[in-house]
């Protein structure tokens, strides 16, 4: 989500530089302010948000007013008369925005969680402010001259490890963002950021409507090859948005994953695949092929001001890969042995469809329910049998057991009512240190598909932790879009869809664990922070989870061990088509911001880079570009994208390091290391430096293609 996902919409970024912490003593200002969501947060835990509160008519005048105080501070920061220090100058900046972060805290649940027509009209309003504010710190003259003073000379006397890497972060990003252009650039660069903030949101919006309104209503001679579960929640949907006696698959992945598997009807199969993979390409008002392309034209011009040759360029500089080159040497290494094993994989879908009589050629929309036909011959393994031992309450019980066995953390429930949330769904737990008792934090788990939510799985912090101005605990949270079950129900979920809640979950406990200083350091660099949350994935599959909790949802009974054996053997099942699916969208991302963007059109640039590609004609790309939202609703995943297959090849390898060991995956000392290195520092040390202490190297890509059954060149 960040991951699989996207983190929330504004989060704590070096440009804003907004603290993560609460402040000792209200500001006068903030003290006077009457409007609930730029208060401080009060009651239990540290003070929590005041999301029963929350309104819609609150948040443009929060936003607003917490961008004059923190632009107060700033200022008075760039004009403090005395010789800029590491005190005076970037520790100020550490302490600013606190009203800021708690104002963007309720903006993002309401962009991402629980969004409205009318916050989406407010949203679009405040994108282009929200753009003036950040030019306005990022282009302060004073301020960067003093923060190049401490920069300059902590290059000559370095400071401890922890201040030297958060000045180091704030010249660099400062650097970055334009702060060496003379006043015509500086003016023009402003300018671009604040037509890309609307272009960012109109895309998202465009997505997030044709997810709400291309619905696919089923009679009930229409259900063949369904699960009950899924035909009872999927005739609750329908119910609820007025369509009594008849059964929705709504517009989102959770929905159509299942459909597309196990749904008889050819038609509809089509039909739903063609809704799901053309959001934002309709033609219509809500298309979003010349949104892409202008963003892509502004985006070079704005990194050509700083004499940079593409935005690819630019954007790598900072990140693990360096350069594109890097990135692009990554993904084809892996591709052409992902796109073969396409083939095979076809292959065995066409040979059963023509043994079951089906007289067809595989298309898109027939790869999910062949597969799961070749998954069952070869493996004789049923995708939906496996479902019936994954519970979402005993998956997260797991996930808790996880949590203690690795950082020793323990998961209890608040009392209902305690801690105020924003929606009836999210359910809310205290995180301790199993052994002190000493409070780590807050656990919010929002995990049901709604109106108004935006698809995909994602995790964020309301709170993060830091310490230069006293410890302070975490505020958490995981989201996901789980098709929410009938009265009485149990939750059933795919293998994939609870290997992602594990990974999201990995999200999380990387910011319980974060042991920094400063709340830059808890910032991430874009082509690593997945991979804490990718390695997480890998304890579902051990056995000390399948053994306690995986168990019937019916009789309560342990899965199987034939069963176990089967999922062990089929691991590699399929992976031709979550690799190249998935390395196809970062393959596109990369080349587009590459390309000359002058004239584009992205319809006719994803086709044709496609087939150049040799892309498969059986399968899309995991996000096709009109709904591309990791690089287009922001520039999180911007060029990026491919750094969830480099966190792929840290995550194999250091799986390596668990299985080598004597206590395998719950091996303590290994363990240890996994939270000292790899979990706790965030980005207070270079990535690639906290790997080798972990690892005694650098990852190989050879434990990758051996993960996905690919063959490993000599």
């Amino acid at each position: 989500m960040i991951s699989k996902s996207i983190k929330a919409t504004f989060i704590c970024s070096l440009i804003l530089l907004t603290s993560c912490k609460e402040e000792a003593k209200q500001t006068p200002q903030t003290a006077m302010s009457d409007n609930v969501l730029i208060q401080k947060w009060t009651g239990p835990y540290e003070g929590v948000p005041a999301f029963d509160k929350m309104s819609v008519d609150d948040i443009k005048s929060a936003l607003e007013e917490a961008m004059k105080l923190n632009l107060e501070e700033i200022e008075a920061i760039a004009n403090n008369p005395e010789v800029a220090t590491f005190e005076n100058t970037i520790v100020a900046m550490e302490s600013a925005g606190k009203p800021l972060k708690r104002v963007f805290a309720y903006y993002g649940i309401m962009g991402s969680n629980v969004s409205t027509p009318e916050f989406r009209a407010i949203q679009s309003e405040l994108a282009p402010k929200l753009s003036d504010f950040r030019s306005q710190i990022s282009q302060n003259e004073k301020l960067f001259q003093r923060i190049k003073t401490v920069y300059d000379a902590s290059q000559k006397t370095s400071l401890e490890p922890q201040a030297q890497r958060v000045v180091d972060l704030t010249y660099k990003q400062f650097e970055m963002n334009g702060a060496n252009l003379d006043a015509e650039k500086k003016k023009r660069y402003a300018e671009i950021n604040k037509e890309l903030s609307t272009l960012y949101t109109d895309f998202a919006n465009n997505v997030l409507h044709d997810e709400e309104n291309y619905i696919t209503y089923l009679n009930e001679d229409q259900l063949g090859g369904l699960a009950d579960g899924f035909i009872k929640s999927a005739a609750k949907i329908a119910t609820d948005k007025g369509e009594d006696g008849k059964y929705a698959i709504t517009n989102t992945r959770s929905s159509i994953d299942p459909f597309l598997t196990y749904s008889t009807e050819r038609e509809l199969r089509k039909q739903v695949w063609t809704n799901y993979y053309s959001r934002g390409d309709n033609g219509d008002n809500f298309d979003n092929n010349e949104i892409i392309a202008e963003i892509l034209r502004l985006r070079k011009e704005r990194v050509g001001l700083m004499g940079y040759k593409n935005f690819a360029e630019w954007r790598l500089q900072d990140r693990m890969a360096k350069t594109p080159e890097n990135a692009m040497d990554l993904m084809m290494a892996v591709w052409p042995a992902a796109t073969a094993r396409v083939k095979e994989e076809v292959a065995d879908m066409q040979t059963v469809a023509n043994d079951l009589g089906d007289k067809i050629t595989i298309e898109p929309w027939d790869y999910r329910y062949y597969a799961e036909k070749v998954r069952k011959k070869k493996y004789d393994l049923d995708s939906d049998e496996v479902k019936q031992y994954l519970q979402l309450d005993k998956l997260t019980e797991a996930m808790f057991f996880t949590a203690g066995e690795l950082f020793n953390y323990k998961f209890t429930p608040v009392a209902e009512g305690s801690v105020p949330v924003f929606h009836e769904d999210v359910k809310v737990w205290e995180v301790t240190d199993k052994n002190s008792g000493k409070n780590i934090g807050l656990w919010y788990l929002d995990p049901y598909a709604r109106q108004g939510k935006r698809s995909g799985a994602w995790a964020t912090t309301y709170r993060s932790s830091d310490s230069f101005e006293g410890k302070t605990n975490v505020l958490a949270s995981n989201n996901s879009n789980f098709v929410k079950p009938a009265p009485g129900e149990a939750v059933l979920i795919s293998w994939d869809d609870a290997t992602t809640f594990f990974h999201e979950f990995g999200h999380a406990l990387h910011f319980f664990s974060a042991d920094v200083k400063y709340p830059t350091l808890n910032g991430g660099v874009r082509d690593y922070t997945e991979f804490q949350s990718q390695l997480l994935e890998r304890w579902l599959s051990t056995d000390k989870v399948i053994n306690q909790f995986l168990v019937h949802y019916k009789t309560g009974e342990p899965i199987p061990a034939s069963l176990v054996e089967k999922i062990k053997k089929a691991s590699t099942f399929n992976q031709g088509f979550g690799t190249t699916e998935y390395l196809a969208s970062a393959l596109i991302d990369m080349k587009l911001h590459l390309a000359d963007p002058t004239d584009i059109d992205i319809d006719k640039f994803e086709r044709e880079t496609l087939d150049e590609l040799g892309m498969p004609k059986e399968l899309p790309m995991r996000h096709r570009t009109p709904q591309f939202g990791h690089v287009f609703s922001g520039e999180g995943y911007a060029t990026a994208y491919y750094g969830y297959m480099w966190a792929d090849v840290l995550t194999s390898d250091a799986s390596e390091a668990f299985r080598e060991a004597q206590g395998g995956f719950y091996d303590k000392e290994v363990a240890d290391k996994l939270v000292k290195y790899l979990f706790a520092p965030r980005n207070a040390m270079d990535p690639a430096e906290a790997y080798r202490k972990f690892r005694g190297r650098d990852a190989k890509i050879e434990a990758l293609m051996k993960d996905r059954g690919f063959p490993v060149s000599e």
